[in-house]
């Protein structure tokens, strides 16, 4: 992991679209990397999801009165301690994560082979914030910075809190700038493995976004900045493709009964190989919510500890 310090600040690109600045990530946001932005009205500016990009960029920051989260996870609150004496926001779902380093460790609910390391890793290398002044916000929420709104739009699944921004502003008639979290429309989809997840939340919140007429939308990480609601819907599509993919896959390898851990060990979400502790524990929430909804569809029926597609 590349610290803060070591990148280079050509390669941190900044772009400015009305009153939003996107604070590019360190290639293209790329994890533990993620692309923050500033958010400047004319009475009051907001910085989102403060991460490691800003640490490397702390020391030419403008002033910032605010700090707004779409959730709380490490990769998005590692350069929330730059701004302790202002206020941080969060959906009142995820606002544990800010409160303490153990409410954010509930949120992951990792299995205690791994917590302890990597509840090591969030202190250290992604700076956990500890002390600030946390305030609930709820959806529909409208931040109000002076000619421009921040509209928060609740999209459930990759957190119980996750959250997009609408972003308007006076005089812009192009469309909506909308920032979309951790719905990253990337070819891995959506990331629903946490305890804090849930799929069906997650549905429905793409589905949700369908229905947003805009005309920027901007990922935390990898895809970034993307232009045209045409070229958005397409990638959204693509990326909402990889639920039916993996459960399409799972009854295929449930034509012969298979236990939990066989289906863990085949590898639903991550590629075929990759192996860890974390990983198990991904495969496992995550097939296991798949599962779920198969056996109450009654397309999979459970025999003893083995599942099988129902004939």
């Amino acid at each position: 992991m590349m610290h803060p310090d070591s990148v280079q600040p050509e390669d941190l690109l900044d772009r400015q679209i009305g009153p939003v600045t996107v604070l590019f990530g360190y290639e293209q946001g790329k994890y533990p990397y993620g692309n923050s932005m500033l958010i400047r009205g004319n009475r009051l500016t907001a910085i989102v999801d403060p991460c490691l990009g800003v640490v490397a960029r702390r020391d030419r920051l403008p002033d910032v009165d605010l700090v707004i989260h779409s959730h709380t996870h490490e990769d998005h609150i590692a350069g929330t301690h730059l701004f302790r004496d202002r206020p941080w926001y969060a959906h009142r779902a995820d606002t544990l994560g800010l409160e303490s380093l153990d409410g954010l460790m509930t949120m992951y609910g990792m299995p205690s082979a791994a917590d302890e390391a990597f509840r090591q890793q969030v202190e250290t290398d992604f700076f956990y914030p500890h002390g600030g002044e946390v305030q609930p916000f709820d959806e529909g929420h409208l931040f109000d910075l002076g000619g421009v709104t921040v509209r928060v739009i609740h999209t459930p699944g990759h957190t119980r809190g996750h959250c997009c921004l609408q972003i308007d502003w006076e005089g812009n008639e192009a469309g909506s700038f909308v920032y979309l979290g951790d719905i990253e429309l990337t070819g891995f989809g959506p990331y629903y493995g946490d305890a804090w997840s849930d799929l069906g939340d997650f549905e429905t919140s793409i589905e949700r976004l369908r229905g947003i007429d805009a005309h920027w939308w901007l990922t935390f990480h990898h895809k970034g900045l993307i232009e045209g609601r045409v070229r958005f819907l397409d990638m959204l599509d693509r990326f909402a493709a990889m639920i039916d993919d993996r459960e399409n896959r799972l009854l295929d390898f449930l034509q012969i009964p298979r236990s939990l851990e066989e289906i863990v060990a085949h590898r639903f979400v991550y590629r075929p190989g990759q192996t860890g502790v974390f990983i198990d524990s991904v495969e496992r929430r995550s097939m296991g919510m798949h599962l779920d909804r198969l056996l109450e569809a009654r397309r999979v029926r459970q025999l003893g500890d083995r599942y099988q597609i129902a004939v």
